[in-house]
């Protein structure tokens, strides 16, 4: 599902600023790469994870208790973004039981030409692969190191996901996505958000969530992260910068 306009510009292009403040602060990561261990503790990411519009969205699919189990930008550079293979998210995460809903934020247009993502409708309702059960890639030329291999992929019944500066798409955790290389002269920004209701188990060890409305659920170990402090040098000012200090 897509929905046009969910964010308003001006939070969509901080958004787009962060990816290139991040390069600068991290030029040795890839923009493909700025993992939720990067992003946790980034005023502007608690800034964006607040925005009423993003939370209602999430509030009519999870319910009011609602955190945040992953954020991750995969920014695309021009003429040499990597690849994305094909795969289903839940193979992937650590979560009891696999109750999550992921957002994809638009930074930039992501168009067919830029190499937006592609999915493979209905595949939401199959089973989830696991790890074992395909194949290895090398991730100097992929942005993941696992994926399904192509011979079960019927590509021709693929839909581009076009969106537009501050469209957000959904996802489902079992439906089969991907996406091209980009060899554009245009970057495609996005960042994903993955959440939760707090009612789901986090297995991974020190693993830290977002509490972002409601209440942790008694008996739910989850480790949350604290309000993070906004930082001169060390954090990209923002539209509202003041209020982490």
């Amino acid at each position: 599902m897509i929905i046009r306009n969910a964010i308003d510009l001006e939070l969509a292009n901080e958004l787009k600023n962060h990816v290139h403040w991040l390069g600068k602060k991290y030029p040795d990561i890839r923009p493909e790469s700025l993992h939720h261990n990067l992003l946790v503790h980034e005023p502007f990411i608690h800034h964006l994870l607040n925005c009423d519009k993003l939370l209602n969205i999430i509030e009519h699919i999870i319910g009011s208790d609602i955190a945040l189990f992953g954020a991750h930008y995969i920014a695309k550079k021009p003429f040499n973004g990597k690849p994305v293979g094909w795969h289903q998210d839940g193979s992937y995460w650590p979560l009891e039981p696999m109750d999550v809903v992921s957002l994809w934020v638009a930074g930039t247009p992501s168009t067919v030409e830029n190499a937006c993502m592609r999915v493979i409708p209905g595949t939401q309702n199959k089973m989830l692969l696991k790890p074992s059960e395909m194949m290895k890639v090398d991730t100097e030329e992929y942005v993941l190191d696992l994926a399904i291999h192509p011979d079960e992929i019927d590509e021709s019944e693929a839909v581009d996901i076009e969106l537009n500066l501050g469209d957000v798409s959904i996802h489902n955790p079992f439906i089969i996505h991907g996406s091209n290389a980009n060899l554009s002269d245009q970057w495609r920004i996005g960042l994903t958000l993955r959440y939760i209701p707090t009612s789901a188990y986090v297995t991974r060890e020190d693993w830290e969530c977002v509490l972002l409305r409601g209440s942790a659920v008694e008996g739910i170990k989850n480790n949350y992260a604290q309000k993070s402090v906004f930082k001169n040098e060390e954090h990209m000012p923002f539209n509202g910068f003041e209020l982490y200090k």
